[in-house]
């Protein structure tokens, strides 16, 4: 099946573009950005354009950062396309309704994704929690904006998310893994000076499961989780692909590359299946650490 790229960034070019190559369902054949581009692949500069010129392109994988995304998303569906978003989905969560149920209306699939499900040790921490009592859990999710981000200042704009960026990725798999619905009950979130959105924050939840995020970390990257349960004591490690029961390693391996070919495995099975897969639930968390959240101003911030 032929596929569109649109926002040829940092993360096409590392995960999309290599996933789509890998696959066997899908044939990347052009791409829309304004300036990046891949070797061999027709381009366009414009949704509308590509649009137009290829209506042999059923689907269209947009990359783009939260805020333009909408209104290019619209036209995509419009287009009677089916759409594959790159986390999070939308600015915010009134549009992506909006967008699911332009999918519906027009008997396209849509699908929202979210990579860090997809990791290696995701599905067997779901099985082992499921049943059991969760006494405590602790999340920490710390990362280099430099690194992953380096100069890309719209992430630190008004709706681009700030460190939930990445902490999304960690919200997703909790809604995943936990055999009942979080519920926040609190957060705090540190806005450089200069800046709208946050660098650091840190969150409650009713579960008794606190999470800390940071854009700041220098050296070694950190992504895990931990759980007390009654049945014992599990660990998430390295974004959800090494699981540890009782401190013993049960499964993981290093390389994350493997969560995007399954985004990509899954959007073959929504499309032939014309349905659509949009769950919002990290989505909702991050909105709601905004409007409970206190707020502290730090140092200015630059890349």
């Amino acid at each position: 099946m032929k596929i569109a790229l649109v926002g040829i960034g940092k993360i096409a070019v590392d995960q999309h573009v290599p996933a789509i190559a890998a696959s066997p369902d899908w044939e990347l054949t052009a791409t829309v950005s304004r300036s990046g581009r891949v070797n061999g692949i027709e381009a366009f500069t414009g949704i509308s354009e590509m649009l137009a010129a290829r209506p042999d392109i059923e689907t269209v994988s947009l990359c783009l950062p939260p805020v333009p995304r909408f209104a290019v998303a619209q036209e995509v569906l419009r287009a009677g396309r089916h759409l594959m978003l790159e986390k999070p989905p939308g600015a915010t969560l009134s549009e992506v309704h909006a967008l699911e149920r332009l999918a519906q209306a027009q008997g396209v699939s849509l699908f929202a994704t979210w990579h860090s499900r997809m990791a290696y040790g995701v599905a067997g921490a779901k099985a082992w929690l499921a049943g059991k009592q969760l006494h405590r859990g602790r999340i920490i999710w710390r990362e280099d904006v430099r690194k992953w981000h380096p100069g890309q200042d719209w992430i630190f704009e008004a709706g681009g998310m700030g460190v939930f960026d990445p902490g999304i990725n960690a919200l997703s798999i909790l809604t995943e893994i936990l055999p009942t619905p979080l519920h926040l009950t609190g957060a705090e979130m540190d806005f450089p000076a200069n800046r709208q959105a946050p660098i650091a924050a840190r969150l409650d939840f009713a579960q008794n499961i606190q999470a800390d995020f940071d854009f700041r970390q220098e050296g070694p990257q950190t992504w895990d989780m931990e759980f007390e349960t009654s049945g014992g004591h599990l660990a998430l490690r390295m974004g959800g692909n090494m699981l540890e029961i009782d401190g013993k390693e049960t499964a993981g391996e290093s390389d994350i590359m493997g969560e995007y070919p399954a985004l990509y495995a899954c959007m073959t099975e929504l499309v032939r299946d014309r349905r659509s897969d949009v769950d919002l639930s990290p989505m909702m968390l991050v909105a709601d650490a905004f409007t409970l959240g206190r707020r502290n101003i730090v140092d200015a911030f630059e890349f």
